[in-house]
C-alpha cells in the first residue's frame, strides 16, 4: 500500500507530483487559455460586430450558443477516442482544426454565417476540455485533483485577464488596416497562439506515465500505483448504455447545467454589463474585465487548495455557487447607478462561478474510472455545456425585448440556487476522498 493510499503522503510522493505539475500544467494551461479565448473572443467581438452587420442581441446570444450544439455532438467521440489513441496526438488535431475555425470567423457577413462558423468552432474545440480532465486522472489520484483541476481552470479567468485588454487594445488600435474591422484582426490574430501550441504539444507532451522519460522508475511505480490503488474505489461500467444507467451521472449532469449556465452568462456578456456599468471606450471595457478575472483566479486556487487539504468537496461547491448568486444579483440591482458597486458584484459574481466549475469534476472523478471516465466526464460535459447556449439566448432575447439584461440574470441566479441544492444530493461518503 502506498502512502498516499494510507493518507499520509511522504516527501518523496510529493516533490514527486509538484515535478509532474511543473511538467505539465504550465503548457496545458497556456493551451487552455488560448481555447478558451478563441471561444469568448465573440464577447468583444460584439461591441463592433452588431453594428457593423446589424445583428440584434437574439442573433448574437444565438450565435454565441450556437458553438454548444457542436460541441454536444462531438464530444463523447471525441472523449473515447482520446483514451484509444493517446493524448498528444489528439490533443494537437484539436488544436489545428479550432484554430483555423476560429480565425475563418473574420469571414462572417450573415446570421447565417455566423451560426455555421460557431457551430463547426464547437465542433473543432469538442473534446479539449473533458479530454485534459481524463488526461489529468492519468497522472493525479482524486485526493490531489481538486487543486490540480484548479490551476488547470485558472486559465479561464487567466484569458479574460490577458484576452480583455488584448481583445480591447486589437480591436482599437488595428481598426482599418487592409480594410478589415478591429473585431475581424482579433479573430485572425487571437487564433494564430492555437498553431503554434499544436505543434509544441505533439512534441512535448507524454500520454502517461509510463511514457514519460523524464521521470526515473521510482517515481513512475509510486505514481503507477496511486493511480492503480484510486481507481480500485471506482467504477468501470464496461459500456456507454450502462453508464447511462447510473442516476450519479444524471445528477452530475444536473449540476454542471446549472453551474456552466452561470458561466456563461458571466464570460458572454462581461464586456457588456462592464459597459453598462457605465465603463466607456473598448480598451477601457477590456480593462476593466481584468478586475473580476483576477479575482477569480486567488478564488479558484484558494477553493481548489482548500477543498484538497480538507477532502471536503460538496460545501467547497456550494460556496462559490452562492456567491455567483450574489454577485450576478447585485450587479443587476446596481445597474447603470453605481460603476463600483456594479464592478464589485461582478468581481464577486466571476470569483464564484469560475471557482465552482473546476471544483465540481472532483464530483464525478471520485466514482468513475477507465473508459468509464472517459465516456462519463465527456457526456457530463457535452450536455452540461448545452446551457452554454440557453445563457446566451436567454439573456439576449430578454434584452432584445426589454432592454435589460437583468431578468436574464435574476434566471440564472435561480439556476444556480437550484444547482446547489442538487449538489448536497451526492453523498458526502461517495465524494469526500
Amino acid at each position: 500500500m502506498t502512502a498516499t493510499s494510507m493518507g499520509t503522503p511522504s516527501a518523496f510522493e510529493d516533490l514527486t507530483y509538484k515535478k509532474v505539475a511543473w511538467r505539465i500544467m504550465p503548457l496545458l494551461m497556456i493551451c487552455y487559455i488560448v481555447a478558451y479565448l478563441d471561444r469568448v473572443n465573440v464577447g468583444f467581438a460584439k461591441l463592433q460586430m452588431l453594428t457593423d452587420l446589424g445583428f440584434s442581441e437574439a442573433v448574437y446570444g444565438f450565435g454565441a450558443g450556437v458553438f454548444f450544439f457542436g460541441y454536444f455532438i462531438f464530444e463523447v467521440p471525441s472523449n473515447i477516442i482520446l483514451h484509444r489513441v493517446g493524448a498528444r496526438v489528439w490533443i494537437a488535431r484539436i488544436m489545428v482544426t479550432w484554430a483555423v475555425i476560429s480565425g475563418a470567423c473574420m469571414f462572417v457577413s450573415t446570421p447565417t454565417s455566423f451560426y455555421v462558423m460557431r457551430f463547426l468552432l464547437g465542433l473543432a474545440e469538442a473534446g479539449f476540455f473533458p479530454g485534459i480532465i481524463l488526461y489529468l486522472t492519468y497522472w493525479f489520484p482524486s485526493a490531489r485533483r481538486s487543486k490540480i483541476v484548479s490551476i488547470f481552470m485558472a486559465a479561464i479567468p487567466l484569458a479574460g485577464l490577458i484576452g480583455g485588454p488584448l481583445s480591447g487594445w486589437i480591436m482599437e488600435s488595428v481598426a482599418g488596416v487592409n480594410g478589415l474591422t478591429g473585431w475581424q484582426w482579433m479573430f485572425v490574430l487571437e487564433a494564430i497562439p492555437a498553431v503554434i501550441l499544436a505543434v509544441v504539444v505533439f512534441c512535448y507532451l507524454d500520454d502517461g506515465i509510463k511514457h514519460a522519460k523524464w521521470l526515473n522508475d521510482e517515481e513512475k511505480a509510486m505514481l503507477a500505483a496511486n493511480i492503480v490503488a484510486d481507481q480500485r474505489e471506482k467504477v468501470d461500467h464496461g459500456s456507454f448504455g450502462a453508464i447511462l444507467k447510473d442516476g450519479r451521472l444524471w445528477l452530475g449532469i444536473v449540476v454542471y447545467f446549472c453551474i456552466v449556465m452561470g458561466q456563461y452568462g458571466l464570460t458572454f456578456f462581461l464586456p457588456t454589463l462592464i459597459k453598462t456599468a457605465g465603463i466607456k471606450g473598448i480598451l477601457n471595457i477590456g480593462l476593466f474585465t481584468a478586475i473580476p478575472y483576477g479575482a477569480a483566479v486567488i478564488s479558484m486556487i484558494f477553493f481548489g487548495r482548500r477543498s484538497d487539504k480538507t477532502r471536503e468537496r460538496r460545501w467547497h461547491l456550494v460556496v462559490p455557487m452562492y456567491m455567483g448568486v450574489i454577485g450576478l444579483t447585485g450587479s443587476a440591482l446596481a445597474g447603470t447607478t453605481n460603476t463600483e458597486i456594479a464592478v464589485a458584484f461582478l468581481t464577486l459574481a466571476a470569483a464564484g462561478v469560475l471557482s465552482a466549475t473546476p471544483l465540481f469534476w472532483a464530483l464525478p472523478t471520485s466514482f468513475l474510472a477507465g473508459a468509464s471516465a472517459a465516456a462519463g466526464i465527456a457526456a457530463i460535459n457535452s450536455v452540461g455545456n448545452l446551457s452554454g447556449f440557453v445563457a446566451p439566448f436567454l439573456i439576449g432575447a430578454i434584452k432584445d425585448a426589454t432592454g435589460s439584461s437583468n431578468i436574464g440574470l435574476f434566471v440564472i441566479s435561480g439556476v444556480l440556487v437550484i444547482g446547489s441544492f442538487a449538489v448536497l444530493k451526492f453523498p458526502a461518503k461517495l465524494v469526500n476522498k
